[in-house]
C-alpha cells in the first residue's frame, strides 16, 4: 500500500495545501504528455508478491518487523498487518528468457526468506495463498497492524470518513459471511500477486484497456481464495473482501475507492489521473517538498485501488514512465504457477494492446466488468461474455485466448522455450480445470477435514514446487 509517511494527524490547512499541489501536479503531468517527456520505452516487467507469516500451528505470526531486520533486503517490505510481507523482484526487459530469469530469482529470494522465518523468535514459515483458511477474527485487531504511520493514518482517515461507523462485510458464496469491523484490518485477510508492466507512455491507454479486457480470464485460471474464517465463499474471495474492507461509505461518490474502474480510457492514460483529482477526496494530505517527482499525485493515486491501476514512476536517470499494475490475481499456489499466470497476462495484454492500437474495437465495458465478478465467484464453472457472445470459460481460454497469448509473447521476442514451458502450465490447468481454489474445495470435500489440515497439505504441495494442476488428494 505504498511508501511510509511522517505523521498521522492532519489539519484543514494540510488538506487545502495538498489539494492545491495535486491540481498543480496533475497539470504538470498533462504538460509532460503533451511535450513527450514521459518514456516511450518498454516493455519492462516486475512483480509484487504478498505473503503470510505463519507459526507452527499455521496461524498468523505478527513478526514482520523482526523478519525484515534479519532479512535485511530492499526486496521485502511490511504490509498492513504485522503477519504479512511483500516481496519484490528486480524489473527486467520483457524479452528472451525473462520468465525463467524471474522464476529463478524469486525462488532464490524465497529460499532465503524461509531460512530467516524459521529462526525468528516465533519459529515461522511463509505461505503464498490468496486467503488463509486458518485465519480467525482475533487476528483483526489494530494491535496486529504493522508499526507504520501510513497504515495508522489510513485507518484513521477511512474510519473518520465513515464517521466511525463499522465496516460491514457481506459475502454470499457457497456459504454466507457477514461481520462488522471497527478498522481496515479486513484488508489484511488477502494476499495478491501483482503484475507490473512499464509501457510506452503514448500507448499506455491501449495496455490499460487490454488489461481490463483480460482480467476476468486471468481470475478464472488463477483463483486461489475460497476459504476465510472457515467459510466456503467465492473462488476468488479476495475481490469482495478487499472492495468492502476499504469502503469509505460515500454514496455520492461516482466510483468506489476499490473498483474495477469507471470505463475504458479513450485517448490517454492521463484520464485516470484526472479522474483521481475530480472524483476522489484526499485521504492522506502529506505535504512534501517539490522535488519534481509529483509526489502528491503519486501518493493520492496510491490511495485509489483500481484492480488495474496506472502508476507514475521514474528510472535511474530520473525520466518519468508509466506502469500498469494488475492487482486482480492472488498469491500462490507455487512460483511456477505464478510465473505462468504472468506469462499468460503479458502475452495477452501485448497482443490486445497492439490490436487496439491498430483500431480494433473494444467489448462493452459493462460486459467485461460483469465477467470479472462472475469469474471471481465461479472460476471455470460459468460462461464469459466475449464481444457480446456467451462462451464457456474453458472454450474461450483454450481455443481463443491461449493462442493469442502465445502470439503476443512471440511478438515480444520471448524465447520459444519460455513460451512453451509456461503456457503449457496454463494449457494443462485449463484442461483439468484445477486451480488453487478448486483443489482446496475438493480436498475438504474428500477428507472432511478442518482448515488446519487443509492448510498443512496445501503448504506441503507448495513446498514441492509442483504446479497446481498436478496436485493430488
Amino acid at each position: 500500500m505504498g511508501q511510509e509517511i511522517t505523521n498521522t494527524s492532519f489539519s484543514k490547512k494540510d488538506f487545502r495545501i495538498f489539494s492545491s499541489c495535486l491540481k498543480q501536479e496533475t497539470k504538470i503531468l498533462n504538460e509532460w504528455f503533451e511535450q513527450g517527456v514521459l518514456s516511450n520505452d518498454g516493455l519492462v516487467g516486475g512483480f509484487e508478491i504478498e505473503s503470510w507469516i505463519l507459526d507452527r500451528a499455521l496461524r498468523p505470526a505478527p513478526v514482520n518487523k523482526e523478519f525484515l531486520e534479519h532479512f535485511n533486503s530492499s526486496l521485502a517490505s511490511p504490509e498492513l498487518a504485522s503477519f504479512s510481507l511483500e516481496f519484490n523482484n528486480l524489473p527486467r526487459d520483457l524479452i528472451n528468457a525473462v520468465f525463467s530469469d524471474f522464476h529463478t530469482e524469486l525462488e532464490n529470494t524465497w529460499k532465503q526468506a524461509q531460512d530467516v522465518a524459521k529462526n525468528l523468535s516465533i519459529p515461522s514459515t511463509l505461505l503464498l495463498i490468496g486467503t488463509l483458511p486458518t485465519f480467525q477474527l482475533s487476528s483483526l485487531s489494530k494491535d496486529t497492524m504493522s508499526d507504520m504511520n501510513r497504515y495508522r493514518a489510513l485507518n484513521e482517515q477511512i474510519m473518520a470518513r465513515r464517521k466511525e461507523k463499522f465496516l460491514h462485510l457481506y459475502i454470499q458464496g457457497n456459504e454466507l459471511l457477514e461481520l462488522d469491523s471497527g478498522n481496515v484490518m479486513l484488508e489484511a485477510t488477502t494476499a495478491s500477486f501483482q503484475i507490473h508492466t512499464q509501457v510506452p507512455a503514448q500507448e499506455a491507454h491501449h495496455y490499460y484497456n487490454a488489461a481490463l479486457m483480460i482480467t476476468a480470464p486471468l481470475v478464472v485460471i488463477a483463483a486461489n481464495s475460497p476459504y476465510i474464517f472457515g467459510k466456503n465463499l467465492w473462488n476468488e474471495t479476495r475481490i469482495p473482501l478487499f472492495e468492502q474492507s476499504i469502503d469509505t461509505a460515500n454514496p455520492a461518490a461516482p466510483i468506489k475507492r476499490v473498483s474495477f474502474g469507471s470505463g475504458y480510457i479513450k485517448e490517454s492514460i492521463l484520464e485516470c489521473f484526472e479522474e483521481n483529482l475530480k472524483d476522489f477526496y484526499i485521504l492522506l494530505p502529506i505535504i512534501e517538498k517539490d522535488d519534481g517527482t509529483l509526489s502528491h499525485l503519486r501518493l493520492h493515486n496510491g490511495t485509489i485501488w483500481r484492480w488495474n491501476r496506472p502508476l507514475l514512476g521514474f528510472n535511474e536517470q530520473g525520466q518519468p514512465h508509466i506502469r500498469i499494475e494488475h492487482r486482480a490475481i492472488p498469491a500462490g499456489p507455487t512460483f511456477i504457477d505464478m510465473i505462468a499466470n504472468a506469462a499468460f497476462f503479458y502475452g495477452l495484454q501485448h497482443y490486445w494492446a497492439q490490436l487496439l492500437k491498430n483500431g480494433h474495437s473494444l467489448p462493452e465495458f459493462n460486459e467485461i466488468k460483469s465477467n470479472f465478478y462472475t469469474a471471481a465467484i465461479h472460476s471455470f464453472d460459468h460462461s464469459i461474455i466475449w464481444f457480446g457472445e456467451h462462451v464457456e470459460s474453458v472454450e474461450l481460454l483454450r481455443n481463443i485466448l491461449l493462442p493469442q497469448a502465445e502470439k503476443g509473447l512471440s511478438m515480444m521476442n520471448i524465447s520459444f522455450s519460455d513460451i512453451q514451458k509456461y503456457l503449457s502450465i496454463i494449457a494443462a490447468r485449463i484442461e483439468n480445470q484445477q486451480t488453487g481454489a478448486s483443489w482446496q474445495r475438493k480436498y475438504v470435500a474428500l477428507h472432511k477435514c478442518d482448515m488446519t489440515e487443509l492448510t498443512r497439505t496445501y503448504q506441503r504441495f507448495q513446498e514441492s514446487g509442483a504446479p497446481v494442476h498436478t496436485w493430488g488428494y
